[in-house]
């Protein structure tokens, strides 16, 4: 069980305190619920961008990270499409040192042309790097623009195109800024060898005076339910072919999330799953096979990828696929494969709990959801799942009108 307070400043920051006396350390986790959902069909990449300008300094603070280093620390953070996560590790004895480091960049980032100029060269690069020269660097892209055609998940979390990253505008950036890094739309957890009042104390000291931004108002488009297949076809410079199937899915609160997030394990998770072991144990038509669920705080996918084998014809491969595909959503999951998946879970979820940055980041992301304490809870929504749920959701989720194909296959030249 993990215990922790929370209480809110009068700006809307939400603080959770989660006291650990049993280590030196503290965790300092700051949650923007700002993420590439956030941003137009014509400006994206902003979120992953401030990722970046975020560290570049401040009014007060010319260079985040060296200050942090000096105390002992280290920070990092990570965006998606749904949040912007920042964390600070550092001994609790400079547990101050965060809070200064962190507030001054909430209240008052330096954002200016240079600085601007010189992260738009670095996510340039990245871009370049992981998506345009990788291997099938390109397939989020791919995907996003495939499944999403309504909700902003139609685009990853780096942006649409490098023609969004370098027609970046100042005055975008700082907009943007402004409306999404202010108190009432964060929430911070602090955790480790701490007390309440002291972060009470910490909170109100270095945080409290920072304005409120406006009330942001969401209203995204939802995603109509697909209705007929859709498929490319891509040919590139690639080591071989591969085959990715898009599912849509629910949202990151709804039962659906819980069934689907187990059926991937079920479907292929480690060498003793359905699939691994029909499709490249006994059949010999992929070299690896794998599911997943994107875990999106609005309505997502599960993915199912596959390296064919050389020389194995795709749409073959395929088929194959669909047909187990059919056959677990026709047939009930046994009663001891279903717990031994749920065991498997359980071990994930128990570990997770163990570090204290990754407590930290779960109480952040669970109480965006509604409730931090599905931290202690959500073992129990997997718990109750039956096999009965299990088949109602897989014949829901995988029905040919749901799926979108990637046929990726490598340039033969």
């Amino acid at each position: 069980m993990v215990q922790f307070e929370r209480f809110t400043l009068d700006n809307g920051l939400r603080v959770l305190v989660q006291e650990d006396q049993t280590t030196p350390l503290a965790a300092v986790n700051i949650l923007y619920d700002v993420g590439a959902r956030d941003e137009t069909p014509d400006k994206t990449g902003f979120a992953h961008l401030f990722e970046h300008l975020m560290f570049e300094g401040s009014a007060n603070i010319e260079n985040f990270d060296e200050p942090l280093q000096r105390a002992g620390g280290e920070s990092n953070a990570f965006t998606n499409n749904d949040i912007t996560n920042y964390y600070d590790v550092l001994p609790a004895a400079n547990l101050e040192t965060a809070f200064w480091l962190e507030s001054d960049r909430m209240l008052s980032l330096d954002i200016n042309e240079d600085s601007l100029e010189l992260q738009r060269k670095v996510v340039i690069e990245e871009f370049k790097e992981n998506y345009l020269n990788q291997p099938y660097g390109d397939v989020w892209h791919l995907i996003s623009e495939l499944a999403y055609k309504v909700h902003p998940y139609q685009w990853p979390t780096i942006g649409k195109n490098l023609a969004h990253i370098e027609g970046f505008k100042l005055d975008d950036v700082t907009q943007f800024y402004n409306k999404f890094y202010v108190p009432n739309n964060a929430i911070m957890i602090v955790g480790g060898n701490v007390k309440l009042d002291q972060v009470k104390s910490l909170s109100e000291k270095w945080f409290g005076d920072i304005p409120a931004g406006k009330p942001i108002e969401r209203s995204l488009p939802i995603e109509p339910l697909q209705t007929s297949k859709r498929e490319i076809e891509i040919v590139a410079d690639v080591p071989g072919d591969a085959l990715y199937k898009l599912y849509h899915m629910g949202d990151r609160n709804s039962l659906n999330f819980y069934v689907m997030d187990l059926v991937s394990d079920v479907l292929a998770h480690g060498n003793a799953s359905i699939l691994y072991r029909r499709m490249v144990k006994e059949l010999g038509l992929f070299t690896e096979i794998e599911a997943y669920v994107t875990g999106t705080t609005d309505a997502g996918l599960l993915i199912l990828e596959g390296k064919t084998v050389p020389g194995v014809d795709m749409k073959k491969a395929e088929k194959a696929l669909d047909q187990e595909l059919a056959k677990f959503a026709e047939n009930r999951i046994g009663e001891r494969d279903l717990l031994k998946v749920k065991n498997k879970q359980e071990s994930v979820t128990v570990f997770s709990e163990v570090s204290l940055l990754h407590r930290a980041m779960n109480l952040a992301y669970y109480e965006l959801l509604g409730d931090a304490n599905l931290i202690n809870n959500e073992m129990e929504k997997y718990l109750a799942i039956t096999a009965t749920d299990v088949l109602e959701h897989s014949q829901q989720v995988f029905k040919p009108e749901n799926c979108s194909t990637i046929y990726y296959y490598a340039d033969k030249k």
